[in-house]
């Protein structure tokens, strides 16, 4: 549809990473993070219209069921995440703009650990980090650092897929939920007899996507995943509590014995408000780690973490420091997103 392309245009050519479209909040565009209104408003009659065009007919049946809709909406060779819905009776959107070209580590800004974690031959790296902190776009640069340097065989399974990869030195095969394959528990089973190295699984939502991919790290692949949690310590205990009391325990080693990473990102607001810098917090699961996690001990991991630097691993408040010593971002933003006021202020 024109005038929805015309908006989406608009969010792109400017490098924004959100378009938001209700009926009751009209349209709104986030701007390093920022929400403003878009330029021009629209009724909601032609709101609900732009919606429904991103829909099939399957789509539109179940959200006339009352279900929401995950899917990617493609313009030409424009991407967009869009995740549709419905608030107080009224139709919504939110579209992710995705950018077709994958930026590398380097030029992210990322640390160098990240690239080693990609010459893993097999474990567990989990990225986590609250929305729109920037995730996914970490995530397509560690794949295409494999892509472009290990002859190996990479496997994504996404709901729905947002970066397409253009196959290198790797055999790349994405399959997206609810389109090549039914569900992430279906995928996943069917990924063993795929002869897969590499498999990046979307997120851990639940029981099943979580338990077949720590088997899945087990038996020998490297596996990328994501969850949305803040910190290493927390992600340990979200994975731990979603399995009954009685088996806990035994995931805890399963666990420790799979894990090589936990990367929590932040996105913060530059100096000069003209953009946004990730913020890293990294641990390493070292021999230490590992034994921490498997005596139930997750509240001695950030201390760890900040003892840990020769093996590349970092606090958030040691990443923030650094930022604000580049003059990347403000004292005044690092204090924002510190976990600790009194320890971020001692370091800068």
């Amino acid at each position: 549809m024109l005038a929805l392309d015309n908006i989406l245009h608009f969010a792109r050519e400017r490098g924004f990473s959100d378009v938001h479209l209700g009926g009751l909040t009209n349209i709104m565009v986030r701007n390093n993070g920022v929400l403003i209104p878009y330029e021009h408003n629209y009724n909601e009659e032609d709101i609900v219209i732009m919606i429904e065009s991103m829909l099939n007919e399957n789509q539109l049946n179940d959200l006339k069921n009352g279900h929401d809709i995950d899917l990617v909406y493609v313009e030409g060779e424009n991407r967009y995440r869009v995740n549709v819905y419905k608030e107080r009776g009224h139709l919504c959107a939110a579209l992710r703009v995705i950018y077709e070209r994958i930026r590398s580590l380097t030029e992210l800004g990322l640390p160098s650990i990240l690239k080693k974690l990609t010459e893993d031959p097999r474990g567990l790296v989990l990225l986590t980090g609250p929305t729109g902190s920037g995730k996914s776009t970490t995530l397509a640069a560690m794949i295409s650092e494999i892509n472009n340097n290990r002859k190996c065989h990479i496997l994504t399974i996404e709901d729905p897929i947002e970066y397409v990869y253009k196959q290198n030195l790797a055999l790349i095969h994405q399959r997206e939920i609810n389109f090549d394959v039914d569900s992430f528990d279906t995928a996943l089973r069917s990924a063993m007899r795929e002869d897969p190295d590499v498999i990046l699984v979307g997120e851990m939502r639940d029981y099943e996507t979580i338990q077949a991919v720590m088997t899945l790290a087990e038996t020998g692949h490297l596996v990328f995943s994501t969850l949305h949690t803040i910190g290493a310590a927390k992600t340990i205990d979200r994975i731990i509590d979603v399995f009954p009391p009685h088996k806990q325990d035994q995931i805890r080693t399963q666990l420790s014995g799979v894990l090589n990473a936990v990367v929590t990102q932040q996105l913060i607001p530059t100096m000069d408000g003209q953009s946004r810098v990730a913020a890293l917090e990294v641990m390493m699961a070292t021999p230490a780690i590992e034994n921490l996690i498997r005596e139930n001990k997750g509240h001695q991991i950030n201390s760890v973490i900040q003892t840990g630097s020769a093996l590349g691993m970092q606090s958030l408040n040691m990443s923030l420091a650094g930022l604000v010593r580049q003059g990347r971002i403000s004292r005044e933003s690092a204090l924002q997103y510190s976990d600790s006021l009194s320890e971020l202020k001692t370091m800068i």
